[in-house]
């Protein structure tokens, strides 16, 4: 039976009186692995806040595992690993100190993970924090999250500050991680390419609004680029369902469905009298369509 970890209800979430989160209802699953793409300012990090308690919600409920998601207790708090886009570790201190520190508060801390990490990454252990680059606190922040093996992990631009190496061994630790039908992992990334080597759900956030949340593949599978060529002019717009966009020139027209279907192809052959050529898209053409629509 499929266990709900996160679950969304009608979410709203309003900073200096402008709506930043609109009305969003979804769920999380144990065995999702969720990519939350939207392009900057889309509201993703404020999303992400919000469904771990940092922030209260205008209106509407997150819960996790049926606890409301400010109220959480140590124990849920326990089975949660967070990497947030801006590093939050403690400056001063030594790497391996910071590890230390980590660890006393964990349970089910995988210390063999660590190791891995420390050797394949290079983290210096001596070295403090502060002195530390950019690339190298994303990913001792990385380590901290995902060393107690939580069963939720949530990963706010993950690899942003990780050169090429770095995030092919993250990407393979997450897939690993991905694997295990009892944890859920939401993360967001401006990186589409990644999403499709780890995500099975998508959640589309274009100004505040889930555009699309559902199956990687049910997206893959619907969303189609169509070319028409009719052999007398083609009105200016066409006025047929779930048009994402489209773009009208003469005889020819480029016209991307949300939810294609070989029915609707025959329709604009007879009616427009037009040849048409049908283009399934990548993840990342389909993200380009859907915000710049």
């Amino acid at each position: 039976m499929e266990n709900t970890i996160l679950n969304i209800n009608s979410l709203q979430r309003q900073i200096d009186g402008n709506k930043i989160i609109k009305n969003i209802t979804a769920q999380v699953k144990s065995g999702d692995v969720v990519a939350l793409l939207g392009k900057n300012g889309a509201g993703k990090t404020t999303l992400i806040e919000t469904l771990l308690g940092f922030s209260y919600p205008t209106h509407g409920e997150v819960t996790l595992w049926g606890k409301s998601a400010t109220k959480i207790d140590a124990e849920i708090k326990a089975n949660i690993g967070f990497v947030p886009q801006q590093s939050e570790l403690i400056s001063h201190i030594s790497v391996g100190d910071q590890i230390q520190l980590f660890q006393h508060f964990r349970q089910n801390w995988n210390q063999q993970l660590v190791d891995k990490f420390i050797e394949e990454w290079q983290i210096p252990l001596k070295q403090t924090v502060a002195k530390l680059s950019v690339g190298q606190q994303q990913k001792l922040s990385i380590l901290l999250a995902i060393a107690h093996q939580p069963q939720l992990l949530i990963l706010d631009e993950p690899v942003a500050s990780l050169d090429p190496i770095a995030r092919r061994q993250f990407l393979q630790q997450l897939i690993e991680l991905a694997s295990d039908a009892e944890r859920a992992i939401i993360f967001s990334t401006h990186i589409i390419s990644d999403v499709e080597r780890i995500a099975n759900k998508v959640w589309m956030l274009r100004d505040g609004i889930l555009a699309y949340q559902g199956d990687l593949d049910e997206l893959k599978e619907s969303v189609a680029r169509i070319t028409i060529r009719a052999n007398k002019p083609l009105p200016g717009s066409f006025n047929l369902p779930n048009i994402i966009r489209q773009r009208v020139q003469g005889n020819q027209a480029v016209v991307a469905f949300s939810q294609w279907t070989n029915e609707m192809g025959s329709q604009i052959e007879n009616v427009y009298q037009a040849e048409i050529q049908v283009e399934y898209l990548s993840l990342e053409d389909i993200f380009l369509e859907m915000n710049n629509a």
